[in-house]
């Protein structure tokens, strides 16, 4: 029988989804994004942060998903980034290796989940580290990993790229600095052919192997990016999640036909994360034009 959860790319129709709520979330020190924030002083409130994460089950479920929950575990506070400790391929799920400690105990938890919805792993990764919030699948066949040495290195990348090469597929491992965290910090898809991306960061040689594979950049500045701009997240079917605070950048993307649902997520967003990082695509159908 063929994996319960497969994706084999960053924008076909997402039909499934894991979320975590954010009940024991806070801002910790582990990125630079979340070290800014907190300099300002304070926490988000717990009410705050439940109201916007339903508002971002709304979208995905307006958007046609059906939304599994990660039950939250009061020692793991950015397990509500679920993002990160398993990406699903086209052969099913990887089970990552976070760099964080604060994070690591997240590992059992998804295991766990995925045992008992009888989705089996496809690989674990072992070398170095790996987190999803690295890995776009663009499309069936190809695939782009950072490595930033910080979340991601380039022992954990090339191993997950390894195992898709092994199934014909072209994987670029793209190095950049652990300024900004996450690859999906600085680029993400928006929809067949379109992506948001960091242009003033990326680069130029990853921005030419982009357009080599008729996929083109909408800019987003160096500010709007430190804020999560670019983290959104394609729903397929000419639908996009991204936060209500990226005005311009959702602007621009209505513009390009795409209809934007805008949850406000700014007590996540300060803390290092949107919603790319708070969504783990669990099974997408194949694109369509």
């Amino acid at each position: 029988m063929p994996p319960p959860f497969t994706v084999a790319s960053e924008t076909g129709r997402l039909t499934e989804v894991l979320v975590c709520a954010p009940d024991h979330y806070r801002w910790i020190p582990t990125n630079a994004i979340a070290r800014r924030t907190l300099a300002s002083g304070g926490q988000p409130d717990l009410q705050g942060l439940q109201a916007q994460h339903r508002e971002l089950v709304a979208a995905l479920e307006q958007g046609g998903a059906r939304v599994h929950h990660l039950p939250p575990q009061p020692h793991l506070p950015y397990m509500a980034y679920t993002r990160d400790s398993v990406v699903v391929t086209h052969r099913g799920p990887v089970l990552c290796q976070l760099e964080r400690p604060q994070r690591r105990g997240e590992y059992a938890h998804l295991i766990d989940w995925h045992e008992a919805q009888g989705s089996r792993f496809w690989r674990r990764s072992s070398a170095g580290t790996l987190e999803g919030g690295d890995i776009q699948i663009l499309r069936p066949g190809l695939a782009v990993i950072g490595a930033s040495g910080g979340r991601t290195d380039l022992e954990g990348a090339e191993q997950l790229a390894g195992w898709l090469r092994a199934e014909g597929w072209e994987v670029r491992v793209e190095p950049f600095d652990e300024h900004f965290l996450h690859l999906d910090v600085i680029f993400c898809l928006a929809a067949p052919g379109l992506a948001v991306a960091c242009l003033d960061v990326l680069d130029p040689g990853f921005v030419a192997w982009l357009q080599g594979h008729g996929i083109r950049c909408i800019p987003v500045p160096y500010r709007d990016a430190m804020r999560l701009g670019c983290n959104i997240l394609a729903l397929g079917a000419e639908q996009v999640i991204s936060a209500a605070e990226s005005r311009d950048l959702n602007a621009a993307l209505r513009a390009e036909g795409l209809a934007v649902l805008d949850p406000a997520l700014s007590l996540f967003t300060a803390g290092g994360g949107g919603p790319h990082c708070l969504t783990c695509p669990l099974a997408r159908d194949e694109d369509t034009p």
